[in-house]
């Protein structure tokens, strides 16, 4: 078995030329978030992977960020042989790797389970499906029948010892190109264990293959919704954080961690869309490593467990009460944070605000309190 960091790559600097989008196919919407979204999502919330690192195309920065915020990068080649090439080179002492193809935008957590528990055993492991077909030879007509009954579908994400992937793409004859890694590493006399695919790894090429994906990603997942609500005292010579965003004002919320009552409530609000408890549950406040904390380490870690679920975080709805200060300046800014820390298009993040007519802890500026409500959804 490998010691040293898990890391995916996800191979994304194609240009999708077949698939008739305008823009390249990888960053082109499905299921409501742009492809290569859910591919990083179902990589980066997987507890197996320690990194993710995207290969992207010369000038596709912009598009990246669009998609799925600032994430790590770095640039490909000309061909997909030299972009894995460039993300082997840049993931440093990794000790396996998950090579994955962007247009490919669902990645079971099972089939990343069955790649790494083969890694224990073998330098290679690949997903495969068998062929439910008839193969036959084509020409000018119907050629011969090829006996499918040892054949089968290789699909991605591979999974490699790095050392041994790297040596495979220092051998191998650049005149040539190889369609993917595990055919470089059996081209050194390396063995590659094959594991149970997935038809939700079903690549994405040709217009058509857009709407199968569509039907295949949105029956499997079902819709669910949860509150959150949190409350903090206003106190004299405390900053106040909203959101994420530190707020002028002449008092700020008091609390065990930074009392940022927007990242509290939408906390507790994903993870009751999983039934994982509340904020307290993951964080006690009797701890003392989370005096003074910020806010934003919680809303990561639930949206991490929503992914680890296979979950898609589809909305947030905010709603703030309090008399001062005003949130209409500082609404772009929180929604900007709040939309990076769940690394989530800023659409997809509502905050609103509204007073109390001066009744209650509120309306007497003792306190600030905030409602959030988070929509996702998981596999049924």
């Amino acid at each position: 078995m490998q010691t040293g960091p898990t890391v995916a790559l996800i191979v994304a600097a194609g240009t999708g030329i077949r698939s008739g989008s305008s823009l390249p196919k990888q960053y082109a919407p499905i299921a409501g978030r742009a492809m290569i979204a859910h591919a990083h999502a179902a990589l980066d919330g997987h507890p197996g992977i320690d990194h993710v690192l995207v290969v992207i195309g010369e000038g596709q920065e912009a598009l990246l960020r669009a998609a799925i915020g600032e994430v790590a990068f770095v640039t490909g080649g000309a061909t997909r042989r030299e972009s894995v090439a460039a993300g082997l080179a840049a993931i440093g002492d990794a000790a396996r790797v998950l090579i994955h193809d962007a247009a490919r935008p669902f990645v079971p957590a099972i089939v990343i389970n069955r790649l790494l528990a083969a890694l224990d055993h073998t330098p290679g492991a690949v997903p495969v499906l068998p062929v439910a077909d008839t193969l036959a030879l084509a020409g000018e007509a119907l050629g011969d029948v090829v006996p499918r009954d040892r054949l089968v579908r290789v699909q991605t994400p591979q999974a490699f010892a790095v050392s041994a992937i790297r040596n495979a793409h220092a051998a191998w004859d650049v005149t040539a190109e190889a369609t993917d890694d595990a055919q470089m590493l059996r081209a050194i006399g390396l063995d590659v264990a094959m594991v149970e695919g997935d038809i939700m790894l079903e690549k994405i090429t040709y217009p058509a293959d857009f709407a199968a994906a569509e039907a295949r990603a949105l029956p499997a997942l079902v819709s669910r919704s949860a509150t959150g609500y949190d409350v903090h005292r206003l106190e004299a010579g405390e900053e106040l954080w909203l959101g994420g965003v530190l707020i002028p004002h002449d008092r700020g919320l008091s609390g065990h961690s930074d009392a940022d009552v927007v990242l509290h409530a939408i906390t507790d609000a994903l993870l009751g869309t999983i039934g994982a408890g509340d904020i307290g549950t993951h964080f006690p406040p009797s701890d003392p490593q989370w005096r003074g904390a910020e806010s934003g380490q919680f809303l990561q870690h639930a949206a991490s467990l929503v992914r680890v679920e296979g979950g898609v975080i589809d909305f947030v709805d905010l709603t703030l009460i309090c008399e001062a200060p005003k949130i209409g300046p500082h609404r772009g800014a929180m929604r900007e944070r709040i939309a990076a820390l769940l690394d989530i298009p800023e659409r997809q993040v509502s905050i609103k605000a509204t007073t109390s007519e001066r009744l209650g802890f509120t309306g007497r500026q003792e306190g600030i309190a905030a409602q959030a409500i988070a929509t996702i959804r998981v596999p049924a």
